[in-house]
Order: structure tokens, then C-alpha cells, then sequence
């Protein structure tokens, strides 16, 4: 697959609530992911499948999910922008909030290598 087709299939999952699914057929098993900043539930870089699973684990198992879409795919070359939006409560501070990121793939071979997330992060 060309970096559109798994984009679209990479949207289509997240837009079913199958976003571990689209992890397991579409990363690959050096996949590197990076977020803007530190978080509590995992490294801002995370290198190899395994580890980015288990970063995403971590914020799965953080917040309630109410919604969430994702808009896209817009390709360029071997890579492609995904939006995403979600409607979340943290669970350890009961807070609920309006989530609205970007994501940058990188896709080699048919597989995503590397993610880079970028989101608000404050002044």
C-alpha cells in the first residue's frame, strides 16, 4: 500500500473505535512515535512496536472516550496527515475535554515507521 491507501485505512479504523487494530495491521515493528511533550503514561518518544502500544495503552486506560473521528487522510509523498478529534475525560482528575490533534505519518513498505503527534501544549 502507498502512503494514501494507508492513511484512508488508518482513518477508516480509528473511525470504527478499532485504533489497536489499525496498530496491529498497519505499524511497523520499528515503528518510532512521537509526541509533542512528555506525558504521564509514556516516554515522548517511544521506538519499537511494543512500546508504542504500550504508550497507547497507557492513555487508553487514562481516559473515558465519549467520541472521537478522525479526519483524512492528506497525503504528501510517503507520508500523510491525519486530524483527530476526541471528546475524553481524564480519569485521574475527572476533567473532560475537547482533544484536537494532528498526526504525521511516515509509511515505508506499506507500514507506518514513524507517527509524530502535534497538539496544544500550552504558552
Amino acid at each position: 500500500m502507498n502512503a494514501y491507501e494507508v492513511g484512508k485505512k488508518l482513518v477508516e479504523l480509528c473511525n470504527q473505535n478499532k485504533n489497536m487494530e489499525a496498530m496491529e495491521t498497519l505499524y511497523a515493528p520499528d515503528i518510532v512515535s512521537v509526541e509533542a511533550i512528555e506525558l504521564p503514561w509514556g516516554p515522548r518518544e517511544a521506538r519499537g512496536y511494543q512500546a508504542v502500544v504500550d504508550k497507547s495503552k497507557g492513555w487508553y486506560e487514562s481516559h473515558t472516550i465519549h467520541s472521537q473521528v478522525a479526519e483524512g487522510p492528506w497525503p504528501h509523498g510517503d507520508r500523510f496527515i491525519v486530524r483527530f478529534k476526541y471528546d475524553v475525560t481524564n480519569k485521574p482528575s475527572g476533567q473532560r475535554m475537547q482533544l484536537d490533534e494532528m498526526g504525521l505519518f511516515t509509511v515505508e513498505n506499506g507500514k507506518v515507521v514513524r507517527e509524530e503527534f502535534f497538539y496544544p501544549t500550552g504558552p
